[in-house]
Formats: C-alpha cells, structure tokens, sequence
C-alpha cells in the first residue's frame, strides 16, 4: 500500500516520474510512526540536481488503509545513500533483524567469526531494535578488517537509522582495533543500522559485536554549584549521541573567578572547518570548539561560566572530559606562571623555546640566554640548535637564512658545501657520504662508514634502501627481516601531550622487573630469544647487584602492571645473559645500550611483536616523528605510571 501510493507520487511528478525504477518499503520504527524506503532512479549526471530539488520539495498524500481509516504523511525527506550498499530491494541475503532483549546483549558478527574471514564482496546489514521509549547502545569487542583505504577497501558503517542514508551515518570504521580503544555507540531513537562492505583483495577475520538497549534520555548538562568538578559529554568516553544539545551552566563562590580546562577533546567530523565549527561543537564565551584538540582551558572574569554542547545527526565522536576548577584572581596560579589562556605551567618551561602553554605567551617578552637565538617576526627565543637543521621553526624561516651554500654548491648533511658537480660521482667529497646517498637508482659504489653495506659486502648509494620494498642489493638483503615495526592493530593513535597507549599499540615493549623494584626497566622485542635495553639499568647498587641475569624477569605483551599475572596476553620469562656495551659511561650516560638473552624463545603475537634496529647507516632526517614509551614517571620524582604511556615528540 505505501509502496504503491509513494510510486503513484513519484509518476506524477513531471522532473521524477521519467527517471523512476522502483521503490520498496524497508522497514518501520517508533511504532511504525516512520517508514524507511529504498528507492532507484535512473538519472543522467546533467539532470540529477534538478532531481534532487524536486525530491526535496516532494509531498505525499493520505494514504487511505481501509474504510474511514486513513494516514496522513507529515513529513518526507529523501536523502543519498551508500551506493555500494544499493542493490535488489528483495535480495535479504546477509540481511540479518536483531531485537535487543531487556537485561542482556544481544550478540552479533561478520559472517564466519571467528572460524574464517568474512567473505569477499560482502554486502551485509543488521538492522538493530530496541523498544519504544530506548536507545541502542552498541559495543563492538573485537574489530580487526583491512587497513584504511581513500577509497575502497572493507569497512563497517553505522547509521542512526534503519536505511543507509549519508546525513545519518554515526561513523566508518575500518582497520584493526585494540581491545582497549572504546568502539561504543549510542543511537539517538531506538534504531541503528550496521553495514558491512568488502572487497576481495584480502582476507581478514572480521568483527565481534554486541548491544543493549538503555532507557531514552535527553537529560545532560545542568547547574552547577560547586568550588571544582569533572564533567563530560554524554556517555562518555563512548560516542555521544546524535542530535544532543547540552547546557552546563556552573557557578562558583562569588569572590572566586573560574576556568575551565578540557582536558581531552575530540569532536571530529570529515571534511568539516574548525574555524566555524558548523556541525558539532562546543561553545564557551561566544567562541566554537571543534575537531582534535590539544588539552586547553577557557577562563572567565567572574564566578560564572556557562559551556554548551551540540551534536547534529551525523558523525558522532569521543567527545569531551572537562575539569572547571575556581581560583584568586590576583593569584590564579600559585606559584606558577600563568599563561594568557589561564593554564597554568611550571616556572621553569617559562622563555625556554618550547610553547608549553599552547598560546606562546610563556615565550614573549623572554630575554634569550647564550644557548638561544631570537626568531625575527615573533621574536621568540628557540635553542640554538634549531638553527640551520632545515625545519622552519621560527614560522617565518629566519631560522634557516644564511644557511645556504653560494649558487651551483651543495650543502651536505654536516653543513660543508660543494660543488653540485661532484654529488653522485662515486667519491665521497661530504666527508658524510652525504652527497652519494641520494642519487636515485641504487649503484654499486666503494664502501665507506656512511654506504649501505649488502649481505654479499656489496655497497650501494642509495639513502635508507632497506626495507623500502624495492630490491637494491642484487642479492635482495635490503629486503629481507622487513617483518619487525609491525603493529596489528592499525589505528591511529590520537597523542596530544601524552596520553595512555592502547592495549598491542607498542606490542615489542617489555617490562622488566626485579622481586625488589617490581618495575624497574623498559626493554623491546628483537627478536624470539633477543632484547634490547639500557645499560644504566644494569649497574650494581650495595642492595643488589642488577648485573645478575637471574634477578630480571621479562614480562612481554604488558599493558597494565596491575593485569601482569591475569592477563591472557602476558608472555614471562627469565634472563639467562645480559651483556651491555662495553664503552657505558654512568656519567655522560654515552652509548648506553644493552643486549639480553631470554631463557626461551617467545612465540610473536597480536600483543607482541619485534621492534625494527635501523642499519648503522640510516639516516633520520631533523623533524621526523619520534615516540617516547614505557611506565616510568613523567618528570623527575613523579608518580610511576602503571599502564603504557605514550609521549610524542619530533628529532632534533
């Protein structure tokens, strides 16, 4: 009946009716108050604006049921949808009506999980229910599909809705995540579609979910009262819900003025400015907040502040955990100085060339020390070894000025300049070898400290050639043990600052503990029987000589100290030989690096797995990305940490 009476509406419409194939209704929610369709249309490209205006200005008539009994159609809205997902309205194959029961979850997985991959070119749904008066709350324990593509690729989308339209999609999902990373989303009605699209390049084991249904709720925000507190989006740190608007208006004792400091922060939407943040935001003193952000804090002059919360009906995200604290406005941070923004850093990070407050206002007005310089523009003070690395790191290259070799020279990496003649001549003029590592197609050329070196004592000119996957050496060791540096799990990490690591998101760190210290050192994987360490770890003290492999234990796939002898993916083992450099000075700390042998070899992991050695010749160029990981403590006499944490920074 509804069918019939939308395709009626569709024919007698003079810019639809010629383009029309065929419709279908798809299902019902909220009591059948809404009705989902499928509906095909066979448009040339020059005419489907045109369609689209007609579709948006669409009315339907009263659809009579039977006698004196009628429907009026209130609204109706057509939107675009995954076209990868449009097929015979009829074909319910992988077509999968889940209902939530009340109390327990409701489990479901990709075809074949966990016995085999889902299958290639995959179109599947499962269209999830719960009563009126609910919203759906979906967990999905295990993910592990195909890496990210730009475009293509297996990946898992879902919609607040029960059809696959594009202004409804919560989120996409695709790659592999760590048991740790919270995948929980909540519908905004008592409805949500999962969709499942795969390719047929590669085979992967799929997904694992399960969901509940939680009694609907708007309520979030509110007045607030007290000196100091936490506060969050809804539901967090699962995605917030679609269509949220949230008020938290706090207030705090009258003599007091109050800050607030968002100390997480990710409202993240594809394609969205972050300059208006026109979709989901969050608004504090007139001013938007969106995307991913770095911890900041937002003050006021006065004991009032009010912070507000919007999501629409697309991409929902982590969201926000918020800490508001009160404070003396002649003294906002005791002993400490206080940056523009109102956060507030230690004395020490003031004038010393890093911008810890996030506003640069600890650099201006410093006066640079012997070891600085000044930019020019901003006239901020950097370390001196900034000068000349080739990054820009004053902002306006003044760093980088009368770093130049004289026209037609080349300047090698240890800043001596040549003639450009003489680069990739198979001499080595650098004196770095510098100016015959870069010469394109790999050549065979004389061996130097600086030359890659083959496994048949080949050496070749080119820079960094291993594991490029390009065979350069002509018997193929450049290619060969490129198995290390792989992490399973293929998420991004979201680093701002420093944050806790996800459960297999560094599987080659190790722990190693003493019965004395418990947690003493890091150390990482090399291979099966090999770690690598420090040697300062391993000094002899007057309570314990900790050159005594039989005082270490290794413990590998360890992400909490406190799961180390209840988690499945802990691997343990003793040290049966430790042997550190040679030339170890506990003084400068030079060449502090040692080997340890385990007394059994490991078997590798999702949860473990070998870190890569770089030849002796790699380069790391300046600026590139560098990650700090292990469970020590922050600062000097801070507080040990008890998972893996994770700190981002750049080489120098």
């Amino acid at each position: 009946m509804f069918s019939l009476q939308l395709q009626k509406t569709y024919q007698s419409n003079r810019a639809i009716g010629p383009h029309f194939v065929q419709c279908n209704v798809t299902a019902f929610s909220e009591g059948s108050v809404i009705s989902y369709y499928w509906s095909e249309f066979s448009v040339p490209a020059y005419l489907e604006a045109e369609l689209d205006a007609a579709m948006s200005e669409l009315k339907v008539q009263t659809v009579t049921l039977r006698q004196r009994i009628s429907l009026s159609v209130d609204s109706f809205v057509a939107y675009p949808t995954d076209p990868l997902m449009a097929r015979n309205f009829r074909n319910n194959k992988c077509t999968f009506f889940l209902h939530a029961t009340t109390g327990s979850a409701t489990k479901f997985s990709s075809p074949g999980f966990p016995d085999a991959s889902y299958p290639p070119n995959s179109r599947c749904q499962w269209e999830l229910r719960a009563d009126a008066g609910h919203m759906i709350l979906l967990h999905f324990k295990t993910f592990k599909m195909e890496t990210c593509k730009v475009t293509g690729g297996d990946y898992v989308s879902i919609y607040d809705s029960l059809t696959a339209v594009e202004p409804r999609i919560m989120t996409k999902l695709c790659g592999s995540y760590p048991p740790s990373y919270n995948l929980t989303f909540i519908s905004s009605q008592n409805v949500m579609l999962v969709t499942l699209v795969s390719d047929d390049k590669e085979k992967h084991p799929g997904f694992k979910a399960e969901f509940y249904q939680i009694q609907k709720t708007t309520l979030c925000g509110g007045t607030i009262r007290d000196a100091s507190g936490v506060f969050n989006t809804p539901f967090y740190p699962a995605h917030y819900p679609p269509n949220r608007d949230c008020v938290w208006d706090i207030q705090v004792p009258e003599n007091k003025f109050v800050k607030v400091r968002f100390e997480l922060f990710y409202l993240y939407e594809p394609g969205v400015s972050i300059t208006s943040c026109p979709k989901d935001y969050v608004e504090v003193n007139n001013q938007r907040y969106c995307g991913e952000r770095s911890p900041f804090v937002v003050s006021s002059n006065s004991s009032k502040i009010m912070v507000k919360f919007h999501s629409d009906a697309s991409n929902t995200d982590t969201g926000f955990t918020a800490q508001y604290l009160s404070y003396e406005p002649k003294n906002p941070c005791p002993d400490q100085f206080t940056c523009k923004s109102g956060r507030c850093i230690d004395k020490t990070r003031q004038c010393d060339g890093w911008n810890d407050c996030g506003d640069n206002s600890d650099e201006a007005s410093c006066v640079c020390t012997d070891k600085q310089f000044r930019c020019r523009s901003s006239q901020y003070c950097k370390p001196r070894f900034f000068l000349c690395d080739g990054v820009n790191d004053c902002g306006d290259s003044s760093d980088e000025q009368d770093c130049k070799c004289p026209d037609k020279y080349l300047k090698c990496r240890n800043g001596k300049c040549i003639p450009e003649a003489q680069k990739c001549d198979n001499t080595d003029n650098c004196g770095d070898g510098s100016d015959e590592s870069d010469c394109g197609l790999a050549q065979p050329t004389s061996c130097t400290t600086y030359t890659y070196k083959c496994k048949d004592g080949q050496c070749i000119n080119k820079l960094n050639p291993e594991c490029d996957s390009v065979s350069d050496c002509t018997d193929g060791s450049d290619e060969t043990s490129c198995q290390c540096g792989k992490r399973p799990y293929s998420k991004k990490t979201r680093i701002v600052g420093g944050v806790n690591a996800d459960i297999g998101e560094w599987p080659w760190q190790v722990s190693l503990q003493t019965t004395k210290d418990g947690h003493a050192c890091g150390a990482s994987v090399v291979s099966p029987t090999i770690l690598l360490s420090a040697a300062h770890c391993f000094q002899d003290t007057s309570s314990l000589r900790y050159s005594d492999p039989n005082v270490w234990t290794a413990y590998m796939g360890l992400h909490d100290q406190s799961t180390k002898t209840s988690s499945n993916d802990v691997v343990k083992r003793k040290i049966k030989r430790i042997v550190a450099h040679k030339q170890f000075s506990d003084y400068t700390y030079d060449n502090d690096i040692a080997m340890l042998e385990l007394d059994s070899p490991i078997t590798y992991t999702d949860f473990i797995q070998p870190i890569c050695i770089p030849e002796s010749t790699h380069v790391f160029p300046v600026g590139k990305s560098i990650w700090v990981t292990g469970w020590g403590a922050l600062s000097e006499g801070g507080q040990s940490l008890l998972r893996v944490f994770v700190v981002y920074n750049k080489m120098f």
